[in-house]
């Protein structure tokens, strides 16, 4: 596997967050590494993968800066929230970096991915970049999605990223329609469709599963399961939690979603599986350090000792940063200097994506119709606006 592991198929001019990820990295070596996931994988009628996961200095290097640089996204959304500069829905990611970090790693540009509303960091995966990520998240057009989609509807064509979906569940069939299209073209790809544990009771990812594994499509289900549908707890929503066996007759794995190694490992496992032989479930198991959204404070369905414990001891960026120290790679200081350097490319990527415009208010008419509307403007001022289909 190419060292630059998440960001090896951008191409350079592609910036300004990926110029910084694709930055001069402190260890460039791409001398094999093997190193053990934090558990074992359990499996539903599958033999799981190895937990020996092959890895190179370099590719720990991006992941931590990769991790990193999601991270700090979040948490910048999140103060430009409370400043009302992001209005509407808004789902953090912040916790659950390992799963878009190491899905992508073991997959290309040619695999499709769609998800739910909490899609910022999985379009930064795909390629996407910062001034575009805030743009959207702020309403403005320079956004991906033309500052009409916002937080829940990000979007980057080119990249087979399909958003962004609001609706619970609604993505899980419209993936397995991708996987579909994937089969009919006989293309060596797969599809992820993410969906978390608070969907997993959905009818119609059921129903789609099944006319997936009659088809045999490559779609792989991917349950984020952070413990908790908005303020739900998983076993007050479910009568069995073990997502990965919800499959029934379809093959399952249960992941360590906060180790982005064991990510890397399933996915590249799973996307083999699913050309091969159909879809799979994979379940991660994960963690958000956020309330489900930025309307809940996500403290009073669970304890601050329970949050600050999983930060304690299974963060993945800490996991990352322990390699990288245990390994030689680099030094605390220089990591510290690299997070720096990401706090400073955020901060910059803000202010130029405040300096865009907001959508005129014509764009209310375009992209609903394929031959759009035909729109005249009206009122002594000209500035009302009334739109017929030609």
């Amino acid at each position: 596997m190419a060292a630059a592991a998440l960001l090896r198929r951008i191409p350079a001019a592609r910036a300004p967050a990926t110029a910084f990820m694709a930055a001069r990295p402190i260890s460039d070596s791409t001398a094999a590494l093997t190193i053990e996931t934090s558990v074992p994988f359990t499996s539903h009628l599958v033999d799981p993968p190895s937990r020996d996961v092959t890895t190179t200095p370099a590719e720990l290097m991006t992941f931590f800066r990769d991790m990193s640089l999601m991270r700090r996204m979040e948490i910048a959304a999140d103060s430009l929230y409370k400043a009302k500069l992001i209005r509407g829905f808004c789902h953090l990611y912040d916790g659950q970096e390992a799963v878009a970090v190491g899905m992508e790693a073991a997959i290309t540009r040619g695999d499709s991915i769609i998800t739910a509303y909490r899609d910022h960091c999985i379009y930064l995966a795909r390629g996407g970049d910062l001034v575009s990520a805030f743009s959207e998240l702020m309403g403005r057009e320079a956004g991906c999605s033309r500052g009409k989609g916002g937080s829940m509807h990000f979007y980057k064509k080119d990249a087979n990223f399909y958003g962004g979906h609001g609706i619970v569940g609604a993505q899980v069939p419209l993936g397995c329609g991708l996987a579909f299209a994937q089969k009919y073209k006989k293309e060596d790809t797969a599809t992820f469709a993410l969906y978390g544990d608070g969907a997993a009771n959905q009818g119609q990812l059921f129903e789609a599963l099944n006319i997936s594994a009659l088809w045999k499509l490559p779609a792989i289900l991917v349950c984020e399961n952070n413990h908790y549908g908005m303020g739900t707890a998983e076993w007050r929503a479910a009568k069995s939690p073990a997502y990965y066996k919800r499959g029934d007759y379809v093959p399952g794995l249960k992941v360590d979603g906060m180790d982005v190694l064991a990510v890397k490992q399933a996915c590249r496992f799973a996307k083999e599986h699913a050309v091969a032989n159909g879809p799979i479930v994979l379940e991660m198991d994960t963690y958000r350090y956020h309330g489900h959204s930025m309307s809940d404070p996500g403290s009073t369905y669970r304890t601050r000792d329970e949050i600050s414990g999983v930060r304690q001891e299974r963060d993945p960026i800490e996991r990352i940063r322990k390699l990288i120290l245990a390994h030689d790679l680099a030094t605390a200081a220089e990591l510290k200097d690299m997070e720096k350097e990401i706090r400073k490319q955020v901060d910059d990527a803000i202010a130029k994506a405040k300096e865009s415009s907001m959508p005129d208010t014509s764009e209310l008419f375009t992209n609903v119709y394929k031959k759009g509307f035909g729109v005249e403007s009206f009122g002594p001022d000209r500035k009302e606006l009334r739109a017929t289909l030609p």
